[in-house]
């Protein structure tokens, strides 16, 4: 049998947004180091990915499930190679996509603030992350696509905001 020369690890979080005077404004978590992210965490042995991207959001946000609202047909992968303590890591991230009415959160100990962000400010903050400026990118595509689906309101017309 072939040794493996790396460790595979498995994350999963959920890329969270609220609408905010029509402009959509996404959740950041403020780590050490300069480092803005979505909310994200490694998968416990016996969890699914949608499992792991909950209860990370739940104890690194506060936020519930039910205040999520998922949208449906979104999960991408990030993968990436580095290297910790010496041991070469192949690392995968699998992202969801959800929306909340909530603006408040309450970070856990791991994080040192949190943000919510415009595309433009978040695309700035993901910027020497090129693979998650990507991810961030096909979110905005996804909340669109979403949005074209969306059937106009039955009744008299009306113009449109």
């Amino acid at each position: 049998m072939e040794k493996k020369d790396y460790t595979k690890v498995i994350s999963a979080g959920i890329i969270i947004f609220r609408r905010v005077e029509g402009e959509l404004k996404f959740l950041f978590l403020y780590r050490s180091r300069g480092t803005w992210d979505f909310p994200r965490g490694r998968m416990e042995e016996g969890e699914r990915s949608w499992q792991t991207a909950f209860r990370e959001v739940r104890e690194e946000t506060g936020l519930r499930r039910s205040e999520l609202v998922m949208h449906p047909n979104f999960k991408v992968y990030e993968k990436f190679p580095y290297m910790s303590e010496g041991k070469r890591i192949f690392k995968v991230v699998i992202f969801y996509l959800a929306e909340t009415s909530q603006s408040r959160v309450k970070i856990s100990s791991e994080h040192e603030g949190y943000g919510w962000f415009s595309y433009a400010e978040a695309r700035k903050a993901l910027a020497r992350y090129k693979a998650r400026v990507e991810i961030l990118k096909k979110a905005v595509e996804a909340i669109d696509d979403i949005k074209k689906e969306d059937p106009l309101p039955s009744g008299p017309s009306q113009p449109l905001p």
